[in-house]
């Protein structure tokens, strides 16, 4: 059993912190002065000075990038010697707060938003040298919120951000493009939305469960001549698709090393 300080607790944080307080058997303190609706049994301070003398095994940062040079070095002695910092903050290299915190290991965790609901998929990064202890306890806090990928470089988990920490914004963007495509032959809003998402749900599903690649799934269901293969060949025929998306990966990518 830890005991972790959670810098801050907006939309992302509490709603891992509530998966890990009903997941785990950690001590939870969180340092936030909004005061945020918490899981029952979690402590809350709205500033270092009512921590007192209390150590922490842990100190994981869940506040907005631009907030972290000004907020995070009051909590910093009331991590231990030997204590590990984490972030779920993008946008703030590892680098970055190894250089406030000498000595202290840091472990980034970069989270995507279906993490809320424990369908994330969530990069793990160790910088420096990290005990197996260490890794072992942020690893299990990561895996309460869905799936996890370790990385062996910094560069590595903005090129994960960019698949991943961003992908469900890509997702969104082509299911409303999709519903709206629907509505447009006829359907409700209310039933294009079922009809995409189900078709979504189901397709995901039949993909992570099946052995087949997934140009073998969809040659499948596509007949010389037939509605499918005319649908493909207007979303993809000339590669414009494919090009879309590996230009939508290398933005969100470069975009994600020039903010380190």
């Amino acid at each position: 059993m830890s005991k972790i300080l959670l810098l801050g607790c907006g939309n992302m944080g509490g709603a891992l912190l509530r998966a890990w307080a009903e997941k785990t058997d950690h001590l939870f303190t969180v340092a936030d002065p909004a005061k945020p609706d918490l899981p029952e049994g979690v402590l809350q301070v709205g500033s270092v000075e009512e921590l007192s003398e209390q150590s922490f095994d842990y100190l994981i940062v869940a506040l907005k990038p631009q907030l972290i040079d000004e907020v995070l070095p009051a909590y910093l002695p009331r991590l231990s010697a030997t204590g590990t910092i984490s972030s779920i903050a993008a946008g703030y290299s590892a680098e970055r707060l190894a250089a406030q915190a000498p000595g202290r290991s840091v472990i980034r965790i970069m989270p995507n938003l279906p993490a809320v609901i424990g369908k994330g998929v969530s990069g793990l990064y160790a910088h420096g040298t990290v005990t197996e202890t260490a890794s072992s306890e942020i690893e299990q806090l990561a895996l309460c919120s869905g799936e996890i990928v370790w990385v062996d470089s910094e560069d590595m988990l903005d090129r994960l951000t960019a698949v991943a920490g961003s992908g469900p914004g890509y997702v969104f963007e082509m299911l409303r493009a999709y519903v709206e495509a629907a509505e447009e032959l006829g359907f409700s809003e209310k039933d294009a939305k079922n009809l995409v998402i189900g078709t979504m749900r189901g397709a995901l599903d039949l993909a992570q469960q099946s052995d087949r690649s997934l140009e073998e799934l969809r040659n499948s269901v596509t007949s010389k001549g037939g509605t499918t293969a005319a649908g493909l060949d207007a979303l993809n025929g000339t590669a414009i698709f494919s090009t879309l998306i590996h230009d939508t990966l290398l933005a969100a990518y470069q975009r994600a090393v020039e903010l380190r």
